[in-house]
């Protein structure tokens, strides 16, 4: 089994295109050929599992279940800044998440996909950046996802038959607990479509590596909202995923397939005026620990 190591990233930068993050429901890819997995070192320690790299419609791909093979990790404990600089590390430039969601909304019903376009964070134990250690950052994130992967998604959906609704805002609950009936009426009442326990903080992450990011948001539940169903259960959640899991695998392959090779958005640039810090006042070894995302803006 292959290794990868943080200062090798020059090497490494060649593995992959596009990273795909398995959510719950999700912990392999079908259709993956010329397969092998790795064991990816990251300055920020180790990724939820090892990442298989194949090809897929003819592009190389790195495939991460982010909660670990057989589900083992809670979203509070997943290690959000070693899965996106793993993906980094093997040159991936475009992520897609794929999670499971409940809805909050009567006209977004469980089966469906939906590709949010805004996010609510309302984690609360989160490390959000790869920043500090003497080197401050401020990205934009007004926009969180790309809108160019986030059209492909959607597109893909269409084209396999899946429902898809292409805008809508998830909002981010640290869990792992379901929501309290308040809590989802008070979502309910601020308009957010769909409730996650993971997207923002890869969103936030993957922005800063300047990776674009875009999500599947598979609709498990009505969370606890709706009178006429049962409160979500977690095996509730994992009967439809397993339901909507050839969806899911034939939308992403759809969408591999038709990702442009060119990216035309701003996410490939999104430290360029978010660096604060004077670079001579850097630590050496924070420049090293963070040489895959700033590498460009140092040399």
């Amino acid at each position: 089994m292959a290794a990868v190591k943080a200062e090798k990233s020059k090497r490494a930068n060649t593995q992959a295109e596009i990273g795909i993050m398995g959510g719950s429901g999700l912990y392999s890819m079908n259709g993956l050929t010329k397969t092998k997995e790795v064991q990816v070192t990251t300055p920020f320690g180790e990724p939820s599992d090892r990442v298989v790299l194949g090809m897929l419609e003819g592009k190389r791909v790195a495939f991460l279940a982010r909660h670990g093979r057989g589900h083992r990790i809670l979203p509070s404990e997943i290690n959000f800044r070693a899965n996106v600089y793993a993906m980094k590390l093997l040159g991936v430039e475009r992520l897609i998440s794929v999670s499971a969601v409940g809805s909050l909304m009567e006209d977004l019903q469980p089966g469906e996909f939906l590709v949010p376009d805004q996010f609510v964070d309302r984690t609360k134990n989160r490390v959000s950046t790869f920043f500090g250690e003497g080197l401050v950052a401020h990205v934009g994130f007004d926009k969180p996802t790309c809108g160019q992967v986030s059209t492909v998604l959607a597109d893909a959906s269409v084209h396999c038959g899946v429902m898809v609704h292409r805008r809508g805002t998830y909002v981010c609950i640290e869990g792992p607990q379901f929501s309290t009936l308040a809590e989802a009426n008070m979502h309910r009442q601020l308009r957010f479509e769909v409730i996650g326990m993971t997207n923002v903080t890869e969103a936030k992450l993957a922005r800063e590596a300047e990776i674009c990011y875009a999500t599947i948001a598979m609709i498990t539940d009505f969370d606890c909202w709706h009178a006429e169903h049962e409160s979500v259960t977690a095996s509730e959640i994992i009967a439809t995923l397993v339901e909507n899991a050839e969806n899911a695998q034939r939308v992403l392959r759809e969408a591999v397939r038709a990702m442009p090779e060119e990216r035309n958005c701003k996410c490939g640039a999104a430290l360029k005026h978010a660096l604060v810090t004077d670079m001579k006042l850097v630590p050496k070894a924070t420049k090293k620990k963070l040489d895959a995302i700033i590498g460009k803006y140092i040399s």
